[in-house]
């Protein structure tokens, strides 16, 4: 219920809050279900899952989503681990860890399928990724201003150097995700770019971010396999 597991025989080691911005992807959202929960049961994780969903018919945001879903998530329990999950991954190896690095920000998502398993460029922290509270907070969180552009991702692995840290990876042969409903045809048609950045971070890092966050909370509830949090 709630998307809240914790192994009934141990105690789990850690906890981890799994938050994924969304907004109409119903057939994603199945097949991420369907296949995260006995992933992350099998390592005995004590976790939540918390869908953040976006209203009405503007640009995503998916940036702010997921600070919105931090600040929900933070008010349930003391987390060990945030991970920032897309809704069209799924981990293809069980050693992939859903934990924490102590000392840094980690990227989960070093070997996708659409980017024939390397990274489509060296700064690149999308797709999912892990931060404790304490590296969140440090940097800011996510910038609040990234609508619809997709650029929101260098900005976040920007933000974590600003802040004295550093990105680390997890190993490309345990980091290894399947995106869903990828095509290649139209790939190879069109190959993927970095979005450009309009957005000096430098400069705007700390006043956008969680300091500076502002939405409105329209429900929250608990679902069979997942605690939805709607916002506007």
């Amino acid at each position: 219920p709630g998307g809240h597991y914790k192994p009934p025989h141990c105690f789990a080691r850690y906890k981890s809050a799994i938050l994924v911005a969304y907004r109409n992807q119903e057939k994603h959202l199945r097949h991420l279900l369907y296949y995260i929960h006995p992933f992350l049961q099998r390592q005995q994780l004590s976790y939540t899952i918390y869908l953040i969903q976006q209203v009405g018919t503007g640009s995503f945001n998916r940036a702010k989503l997921l600070n919105i879903g931090v600040r929900e998530a933070m008010k349930d329990e003391e987390w060990d681990c945030l991970v920032l999950h897309d809704v069209d991954l799924v981990p293809e190896n069980d050693y992939n860890l859903y934990i924490c690095d102590e000392y840094y920000p980690k990227h989960m998502a070093s070997a996708m399928d659409k980017f024939q398993y390397t990274l489509p460029y060296k700064s690149f922290f999308g797709g999912v990724s892990a931060l404790t509270p304490e590296h969140y907070m440090k940097m800011n969180g996510f910038p609040n201003t990234y609508w619809g552009d997709g650029g929101e991702n260098d900005d976040i692995a920007t933000r974590v150097h600003l802040a004295g840290m550093k990105i680390v990876r997890t190993s490309p042969h345990l980091g290894r995700y399947r995106v869903m409903d990828y095509n290649e045809e139209t790939e190879i048609q069109e190959p993927w770019r970095r979005p450009p950045s309009h957005h000096n971070t430098r400069k705007t890092w700390k006043a956008d971010g969680m300091n500076t966050l502002q939405f409105r909370l329209l429900s929250r509830t608990k679902h069979p396999l997942y605690t939805k949090i709607t916002v506007d």
